[in-house]
């Protein structure tokens, strides 16, 4: 902020993975998930090949050195730190299931942190069905030298069978002198641990996921459901919210969005296809299907048309680093919700207003096949028409 009251000035920091003139995308390749740290201090970045990426926020003057060793992109004037390269490990592997049928990617949903210990860099992350806790820690590699067989003078104490090797030392076994290896250097790497698997807990598709500010549960939402987790369990799990109708032709939303305040642990909140953002006290009831608040905003019946329930859908929600507020994003507009305040938003922005005007000009049958479930549109990556979201994917 230059000074009070004006407006903030946003400025370019940094860009990761430019690619050359010509180079092609591929398609493993498109990042798909984006999440800071609680402090900022640490990024992580999930793509559609299952891979998760970490960055860790350094002065511009500290060299690095690791697996990324292109020189980085000169900062901005002024700017006081950059996200260098850290790790990267591979989160998630296609899969199958045989009894639906059904292909599950290997793609990156959501990528959330837990609050770290011991020096270990905790997350959580997710595809369609499966939720995995990492583990993120140093660790420390020796290399020897000085062994006693002509045939491996130099090593690293690592795990895992050693072949046998046949020297003069198998040969003769009286030998004078046995030498002891010694460590020539030592250095520390940065590995990756799968902790623990939560799977086998959602009919549908996973859209989110959130850690609880008790940092013992976490929350996961498919399009009709969302589940309780305890971060050490991993064969129960608590049904909290379910909208499935007794008649799925009853259908008329699904959700898209779920998160927890990130205060108090017995609050979250869940967003809909209908434009619709509840929040629910876990205090009241086992089952959360009665919202302590709903956030919406009712449009007038002279601007109501078809598509304009169409782009009211939801596609991610947040709150406020004090908890006082919802941020929610829709196809057109990025909205500020005060939990004071139901009726209204009390701040809009609009996104693609210059392509309102050509929305009600598009409707086909491609428009309506593509909606048969808008939670897919997490992260606005799923399109209404190609003509309106070019930028979404």
């Amino acid at each position: 902020m230059s000074a009070q009251g004006a407006e903030t000035d946003w400025s370019f920091l940094q860009c990761f993975g430019e690619r050359t003139p010509g180079e092609d995308i591929q398609e493993a390749d498109i990042i798909s998930a984006v999440e800071f740290d609680y402090d900022g201090q640490h990024l992580a970045t999930g793509d559609r090949g299952g891979r998760v990426v970490l960055f860790e926020r350094v002065h511009p003057n500290v060299r690095m050195t690791g697996p990324d060793q292109r020189p980085p992109p000169p900062l901005p004037r002024g700017a006081a730190h950059e996200y260098r390269y850290m790790t990267e490990f591979q989160s998630h592997e296609p899969e199958f299931d045989y009894l639906k049928s059904l292909e599950i990617e290997e793609k990156i949903d959501k990528v959330r942190w837990c609050r770290s210990s011991n020096n270990a860099r905790m997350l959580l992350s997710t595809n369609d069905k499966t939720v995995k806790l990492w583990k993120v820690y140093d660790k420390k590699v020796s290399n020897l030298t000085n062994f006693n067989l002509d045939g491996a003078r130099n090593g690293s104490m690592s795990g895992g069978n050693t072949p046998a090797v046949r020297s003069p030392l198998w040969n003769n076994p009286r030998v004078a002198q046995l030498r002891m290896p010694q460590v020539a250097s030592t250095e520390i790497l940065l590995a990756a641990r799968c902790k623990k698997v939560y799977s086998n807990a959602h009919t549908y598709h996973i859209n989110s996921i959130s850690v609880n500010s008790d940092q013992e549960t976490f929350l996961s939402a498919d399009d009709l459901r969302i589940n309780l987790w305890n971060l050490e369990i991993t064969e129960q799990s608590f049904n909290i919210v379910d909208i499935k109708p007794a008649n799925m032709e009853d259908l008329t939303e699904v959700i898209t969005s779920a998160e927890f305040h990130p205060h108090h642990c017995n609050i979250f909140a869940y967003s809909s296809s209908k434009g619709c953002i509840r929040l629910a006290d876990m205090r009241n009831a086992a089952l959360c299907d009665q919202h302590a608040k709903a956030f919406e905003e009712v449009e007038s019946q002279a601007n109501k048309s078809f598509f304009s329930e169409i782009i009211a859908s939801i596609s991610d929600i947040t709150f406020s680093k004090d908890g006082r507020y919802i941020l929610s994003r829709d196809y057109m507009t990025v909205k500020l919700w005060d939990l004071h305040k139901e009726n209204a938003p009390v701040a809009t922005f609009h996104t693609h207003e210059h392509l309102r005007s050509r929305v009600s000009a598009e409707m086909s049958d491609l428009l309506l096949q593509c909606y048969v479930w808008p939670s897919r549109a997490h992260y606005t990556k799923v399109c209404l028409i190609p003509v309106l979201y070019q930028d979404a994917e």
